[in-house]
């Protein structure tokens, strides 16, 4: 499973929110900057993540972007799933009916199993562990300087 540009950046957009969590609105140019990312092509990754209902925008001098749920309630299956659909590693999992060989394929179990444990993995991890792990990520790096 490859994971595209765009779900990449927008779970580090999300990481992002997700750090600045219950201090307002954060500017899109400021996440651009602090991660190093086209502003331009976060405004394409924030559309879908905010008519998922995933996060809430805001106009004007205090405007911008926040998550819409707290980072404890928004799993990183909703992020991939949204910017990405829903995944499958391979497509005669997901329509068995697509290949003539399923009955007796010795590989599509093993399809099926890695694929449902990714998708609870990703189910399982939520904004704010990760938002956890990147501030002690950057507090050691902070430290060792």
């Amino acid at each position: 499973m490859k994971l595209s540009t765009r779900v990449r950046y927008g779970v580090r957009l999300m990481i992002s929110l997700a750090e600045k969590f219950g201090t307002g609105s954060v500017f899109l140019k400021d996440i651009a900057a602090e991660q190093e990312i086209s502003e331009k092509y976060l405004s394409l990754i924030v559309f879908p993540l905010r008519s998922a209902g995933l996060v809430l925008s805001s106009r004007g001098a205090h405007g911008g972007y926040s998550l819409a749920r707290e980072p404890k309630d928004i799993s990183l299956k909703e992020i991939v799933d949204t910017l990405e659909g829903e995944s499958c590693l391979v497509h005669c999992v997901k329509e068995p009916s697509s290949c003539k060989r399923t009955v007796i394929c010795p590989i599509r179990d093993i399809w099926l199993t890695v694929g449902e444990k990714i998708s609870e993995t990703l189910d399982e991890t939520t904004l704010d562990q990760l938002a956890a792990s990147s501030r002690q990520k950057k507090e050691t790096i902070a430290e060792g300087t």
